[in-house]
């Protein structure tokens, strides 16, 4: 759906706030990754630029100059020029009045003249603020379009200071507007869509591709982009692989099937993890392990409030699972006293952290040391798994941060009675 531009000039003007004087910041939009022979893989965009204009297409060039002389050139976004092959063998492309409309930026040039008119914003500027990659957990091989244009910056501008442009939109992007948040309850109504779909459907000898088909079917049919993530639809003892993607696999009579999934609608993702029987009704013990899951989760949500961090939940939530693992047979208190404190027995069944930032990107901008304020949203994923006895539970929904935490998938079922009554009723 068209989105308005009010959301697009208003991250603008937050950001230019924080630009020092006499500056210009630029970033460019993702490249078309080539896939093989003449293909390429689905377009993104770059959720940065995405982010402060809201154009979704490729060969987009966003500069900012907010103390050039010349207003016109304070904020210019540069597009594809189409023409009638362009148009009839990829698609209708933004013309400059769209593209206006679509960012709320006057200004619009086409990308032909990008290197003439940066040199002249350039050299009224003291600075230039380059947009990279700074997740401390990925760095990709291949360079993105702002990491190779340093070297045209420093071949052409080494007298010009260079500038961070990514902490600044970190702080930016980790707490919502009211239109973002209204996209992501969008894509999570979707996913609760999905699977409402999957407990119809599933039942002893479906697959686990099949059931990933009927997810993507409902995302398609709501008009979501498609899949945040390539789903995780793990039954058995595949719920116990954290990222588990293969999805090949038989339902079983008297397993469980945990699947993590969740709609991208206008590139704000929705992240969603629920497990249930392939055969619609709890074990004993799969309901034990999965109603100890559901405890820590309902309190862990409640912690999710202004002035805590990553680290004080997922602390919390190891000490409740801990007391769960226990109570389960799974370890002793005797045990836990004589662990080796770098390799807590909590770990063996529950080896990852309990939340992280989601928006424009399933993992968003944002660390575990980052104290939350009121407008971040987070998942909430706790979870218990055990390989040796086939089962593997994680519960996961999408919380708004807020001295009375919003759950954005509070209507998406998970309590045990509410799963088995609907998958009973196919």
């Amino acid at each position: 759906m068209p989105l308005e531009s009010t959301l697009f000039v208003k991250n603008r003007k937050k950001l230019i706030k924080l630009l020092q004087p006499n500056s210009i910041a630029l970033i460019h939009s993702n490249d078309e990754m080539p896939r093989n022979g003449d293909q390429y893989f689905p377009f993104r965009q770059n959720s940065d630029l995405f982010y402060l204009t809201g154009i979704d297409q490729e060969k987009t060039i966003l500069t900012l100059c907010p103390n050039h002389p010349d207003k016109s050139l304070r904020e210019i976004l540069f597009i594809i020029e189409s023409n009638e092959k362009i148009a009839t063998w990829e698609g209708h492309k933004y013309t400059i009045e769209e593209a206006q409309k679509a960012s709320g930026i006057e200004t619009v040039k086409f990308i032909s003249s990008f290197d003439s008119v940066f040199r002249e914003l350039a050299l009224k500027a003291d600075n230039i603020y380059i947009n990279l990659s700074e997740n401390p957990k990925f760095k990709p091989e291949v360079k993105s379009a702002d990491e190779r244009f340093i070297t045209t910056l420093e071949n052409e501008f080494p007298a010009h200071d260079f500038l961070r442009l990514a902490p600044l939109l970190k702080i930016l992007r980790l707490i919502k507007e009211p239109e973002e948040i209204k996209l992501m309850q969008n894509a999570c109504d979707i996913t609760e869509k999905a699977f409402h779909r999957i407990m119809h459907f599933v039942k002893p000898g479906v697959t686990e591709y099949q059931v990933e088909a009927e997810l993507t079917h409902e995302f398609l049919w709501n008009k979501a982009n498609g899949h945040a993530y390539p789903p995780i639809v793990a039954s058995g003892k595949n719920a116990c692989v954290l990222h588990y993607t293969e999805n090949n696999s038989k339902c079983k009579d008297g397993d469980l099937l945990l699947m993590d999934f969740g709609a991208e609608y206008a590139n704000y993702a929705a992240d969603c993890s629920r497990t249930i029987p392939v055969n619609g009704k709890f074990t004993p013990r799969q309901k034990d392990c999965y109603e100890a899951v559901l405890r820590v989760m309902k309190k862990a949500i409640g912690w999710l409030t202004p002035g805590t961090t990553i680290n004080r939940v997922n602390e919390r939530v190891e000490n409740l699972l801990q007391e769960e693992h226990i109570r389960l047979g799974l370890y002793s208190k005797k045990d836990v006293e004589n662990q080796d404190p770098k390799n807590p027995l909590v770990k063996k069944y529950y080896p990852h952290g309990t939340c992280h930032f989601i928006g424009l990107d399933v993992h968003d901008v944002g660390e575990r040391t980052v104290t939350l304020e009121e407008g971040m949203i987070l998942t909430c994923e706790p979870g218990i798994y055990i390989p040796e006895e086939n089962i593997g539970v994680r519960i996961e929904d999408d919380i708004i941060v807020a001295h009375k935490p919003v759950n954005l998938m509070g209507n998406i079922p998970k309590e045990v009675d509410e799963i088995e009554k609907i998958m009973a009723n196919k």
